[in-house]
């Protein structure tokens, strides 16, 4: 599923975030850029170590921010590591359209035209899927609509069939 937005588009994709073929991949990170298990655990494991090397020495970020390391063995050239919030630690709605904000940031400073992003926050973090949908595309689709940005592709690339159809519908209902 495609939608245009300015000279920009937007795609839902049922895929595996770590073999997608833009110019960065968003990590739903920790705050200590570890990592550990689920989108971050696939992506060191086929990214290699050079990736959290790079984690290291910027050492972590608040939630809500986001920072870029190389890509290591990735097809994607680079990893926007994206901190989402915790379900139940207050204010989550904004902490996770700040992550999505800084994120698309992250990926004009450094001149990218092209990003995938995962359901941030919606694994462990325990974030409603439905509510990430809204808050994320809907975050996007204001940042692009501006136009001020080099962005000519972004990506949300979802594990399983029911994310995929919550971002889906979520794109079509959402005004571009």
């Amino acid at each position: 599923m495609e939608r245009k937005v300015g000279n920009s588009a937007v795609e839902v994709s049922q895929s595996d975030l770590t073999e997608m073929d833009t110019d960065a991949i968003v990590n739903a990170a920790n705050a200590q850029l570890i990592l550990g298990a689920g989108v971050a655990g696939a992506i060191k494991a086929k990214g290699g170590d050079r990736i959290q090397e790079e984690c290291n020495v910027i050492g972590g970020t608040f939630v809500g921010g986001a920072v870029i390391t190389t890509g290591g063995n990735l097809r994607a050239r680079h990893v926007i590591h994206a901190v989402g919030p915790r379900m139940g630690e207050g204010e989550e709605d904004e902490k996770l359209r700040n992550a999505t904000l800084n994120s698309l940031k992250v990926a004009d400073e450094n001149n990218l035209a092209s990003m995938s992003f995962p359901a941030i926050s919606t694994g462990i973090f325990g974030f409603p899927k439905d509510r990430c949908a809204e808050i994320m595309l809907g975050t996007v689709i204001d940042y692009l609509k501006k136009g001020e940005t080099g962005l000519q592709r972004v990506v949300f690339c979802l594990h399983g069939a029911s994310s995929f159809e919550i971002f889906s519908e979520t794109l079509q209902k959402l005004k571009a």
